[in-house]
């Protein structure tokens, strides 16, 4: 006999209508309407235009995604706004931009009008449902043999790396696959601004900065961090993306025998990034020349990353050097 709490149905009851499948759970449920877009595991990235119409990075450059149609400027602000709320903030007049972490392995900006000349705008970045190794980098063609081989030489010798090229060139996806060869019994601290390494390592611990609020108070910038950082008894120290003042914290704890670090730097040619760091220095109250000795000391290894035509690549695995002026350049 059945439970009491289970109804039975008669005898001559028609039999229940034949259902079919389930449909797929999104992946990333926050992003609403757009959610099932960003299934699709070749996707990286998904742009909201002005205009409401949808753009798709699926490594071959932006294009539009005519399925998903337009939304009008009212459906577009109301999905800019739930996305940033899934991430824990609020996007409104008083704070019209917003950068968040989804769950689940997304980042998603956005932006308002008027701030937007035109319509909402909402930039989402979509992390690999499986964390990058080397292997994968290969076999993507970022990188060949004798470069994956370098770079995991490199991580294994506990060399400080830096990672520079333009953005979406997948400085963050290089990044994540060199810690993941790290050995198993090293504590990788992460420092981001917004969290989005995914690191394939059993002992990674984050620490992700926080904006101010509407008052201004309460924020904690990627520079006082990195000093926290320190006193988390790290065996290698990632900083995601070095935009300002941090460089200085940066540069300082590698050389302070915190060897086989690593971090970022939007730069799009080898032969700009030593003026790059310099303006970043700069930030921190560092003289070009104090600078330039400190990145001598910490950086071991330079890599340059390039994007073209929707194809990421290694331009360029090398190493800091000071030219006959002084100034920073990269040599092969």
């Amino acid at each position: 006999m059945p439970p009491p709490f289970l109804p039975t149905a008669p005898a001559d009851s028609a039999p229940p209508p034949v259902r079919g499948p389930a449909p797929p759970i999104a992946r990333l449920p926050a992003l609403g309407r757009l959610a099932r877009y960003a299934d699709d595991p070749a996707v990286t990235d998904l742009l909201l235009d002005g205009g409401g119409r949808l753009w798709r990075d699926a490594g071959r450059g932006l294009e539009p995604v005519d399925a998903a149609g337009r939304l009008d400027p009212g459906e577009a602000r109301r999905l800019a706004v739930a996305v940033v709320a899934a991430g824990g903030r609020h996007l409104d007049d008083a704070a019209p931009c917003a950068d968040v972490r989804l769950p689940g392995g997304a980042r998603a900006h956005a932006v308002l009008p008027p701030i937007s000349t035109a319509g909402p705008l909402v930039s989402i970045r979509i992390a690999r449902a499986e964390p990058w190794r080397l292997d994968d980098l290969e076999h993507a063609g970022m990188i060949d043999a004798a470069e994956r081989a370098e770079l995991r030489g490199a991580v294994l010798a506990h060399r400080n790396v830096l990672v520079c090229g333009p953005a979406g060139s997948g400085k963050t996806s290089l990044l994540a696959a060199l810690m993941a060869e790290v050995a198993a019994h090293e504590r990788i601290v992460t420092v981001e601004d917004v969290a989005e390494l995914a690191i394939d390592h059993p002992h990674v611990v984050g620490l992700e900065a926080r904006q101010a609020n509407t008052d201004g108070i309460g924020g904690i910038g990627l520079a006082a961090l990195v000093r926290e950082a320190l006193r988390m008894r790290p065996d290698r120290i990632v900083v995601g993306e070095c935009r300002g003042a941090e460089v200085a914290e940066l540069l300082g704890a590698l050389n302070t025998g915190h060897d086989g670090g690593a971090g970022t730097v939007h730069c799009a040619e080898a032969s700009g990034l030593g003026a790059r760091l310099e303006a970043l220095g700069a930030l921190a109250g560092l003289t070009p020349v104090t600078l330039r000795a400190q990145a001598l000391a910490a950086i071991d290894v330079v890599v340059l990353l390039s994007r073209r035509d929707g194809r990421r690549k290694v331009e360029l695995i090398g190493r800091l050097a000071a030219s006959g002026d002084g100034s920073l350049t990269v040599l092969p």
